[in-house]
């Protein structure tokens, strides 16, 4: 079975990805794998958008990067035209190596992912907006205008996964704290998952 896994901005889908993990799950970060596509592919996106997003330590500013391909839509087609056949056959390598076991895909943008046909279920983590606002604000450290930028970009996110094939699975995960109680509740909802697909 073949799990897919995302969430909006900041919704916590990289901590259900540890809870699936720590299930005994294999977990592939597509996120991570785009920047192992970026790195190898390196010549061309400085070829592409500039020399000078080249860092001192000869890798290339992500941060910086994503400035000018956020709200682009040509620039952001020219950078996934250049990473995503790299990332994509990643995907597949990795997939075929789990030889037929249950494995999840963790991806920010599951739905443009080669292997979002292929999905048996799909996992959405949620959170109410202004949890996810505080926990950007914690993480990114972006400007309040920036912030509010990258939310409104992501207004229609969930429709992109209602509309599929794949039998979705929604997670809540409210909490801003380390509580107990919540932690509790959110490892119940993935377990009752679990349970579901054995």
């Amino acid at each position: 079975m073949l799990i897919g896994l995302t969430g909006a901005y900041c919704a916590g889908k990289n901590h259900v990805a540890s809870l699936l993990q720590s299930r005994g799950l294999p977990v592939l970060d597509v996120d991570k794998l785009g920047y192992t596509a970026l790195d190898s592919e390196k010549e061309a996106v400085l070829a592409r958008f500039g020399v000078d997003l080249l860092k001192k330590d000869g890798t290339i500013d992500r941060r910086l990067l994503g400035q000018r391909v956020f709200g682009n839509p040509v620039e952001l087609a020219a950078l996934e035209a250049i990473v995503h056949p790299v990332a994509n056959r990643l995907t597949g390598e990795w997939i075929a190596a789990q030889n037929g076991k249950t494995c999840v895909i963790n991806a920010a943008l599951l739905h443009r992912s080669v292997v979002f046909g292929r999905l048996n279920r799909i996992i959405l983590v949620t959170a109410p907006v202004f949890t996810r606002l505080l926990r950007a604000r914690r993480r990114d450290r972006l400007s309040w205008a920036a912030l509010l930028r990258r939310f409104s970009s992501q207004k229609d996110f969930n429709s992109q996964y209602l509309a599929g094939n794949a039998e979705i699975y929604k997670v809540e995960n409210p909490g801003l704290t380390k509580s107990r109680r919540l932690r509790k509740k959110l490892e119940y909802q993935i377990d009752m998952f679990l349970e579901g697909i054995d």
